[in-house]
């Protein structure tokens, strides 16, 4: 049982998530929260495995919300809730350490499997959409970029193998996709991206993806 947090400021959202999600077997909304204090406060008391977090909420905004969650270390993963898939404000939660973002006009089914790939431990990273959303939002001022130092250098840790696959995972693959587009055993491309998070000093494939972009190794195309 996948248990969920939906934390929005509108009720109608946060109600028609929870009703969807309640509805499957593999899903239970431990509760719900109006504003990233309250978010907080519940993922303390209620130990959620993922949060539906909406970003643009009142007293704390889910970006904050979602950096102090991240921070506490409690395993609980953050889905981002959106309107549109080019919200700037998506691309800071992905920094602050959400494993991936949703939109809300997302059908029951892309919900479901949204909220289960990221409770499995991976990042919901679209091919299409978030590359288009991190390559764009990558252009922001320097002072929302990774130290220059670590930009310009760290990746040169990587083997050339440990660079490609951080190139594929900027590009949306999943390790299964990778592993059939290097020829290798899927185990080997977990080793790798391990290895990759590690070496980069990162928590998780969504901020490896965000590294790729802000480092430029992978380029808008």
């Amino acid at each position: 049982m996948i248990k969920v947090l939906v934390a929005d400021d509108q009720m109608m959202v946060r109600e028609g998530f929870s009703v969807l999600l309640n509805a499957m077997p593999d899903f239970e909304v431990v509760g719900e929260a109006v504003n990233g204090v309250e978010a907080i406060a519940k993922v303390r008391e209620l130990r959620p495995d993922v949060v539906l977090m909406d970003i643009r909420m009142p007293e704390l905004n889910g970006i904050e919300a979602t950096r102090e969650i991240v921070a506490a270390d409690a395993g609980t993963k953050v889905l981002v809730l959106t309107t549109f898939d080019l919200d700037e404000y998506v691309y800071q939660a992905l920094r602050a350490g959400a494993s991936g973002f949703l939109l809300k006009d997302a059908s029951a089914r892309e919900l479901a499997d949204g909220v289960r790939v990221v409770a499995s431990g991976e990042a919901l990273l679209a091919p299409t959409v978030t590359r288009r959303l991190i390559t764009e939002f990558a252009k922001l001022s320097e002072t929302s970029r990774f130290p220059v130092g670590r930009q310009a250098g760290a990746y040169g840790e990587l083997t050339e193998r440990e660079t490609e696959v951080l190139v594929l995972i900027a590009q949306g693959l999943s390790n299964i996709e990778i592993a059939e587009r290097l020829v290798v055993a899927e185990s080997t491309i977990k080793t790798h991206v391990s290895r990759v998070l590690v070496k980069l000093g990162l928590r998780d494939r969504t901020q490896a993806a965000v590294f790729a972009y802000e480092a430029r190794l992978v380029t808008p195309g």
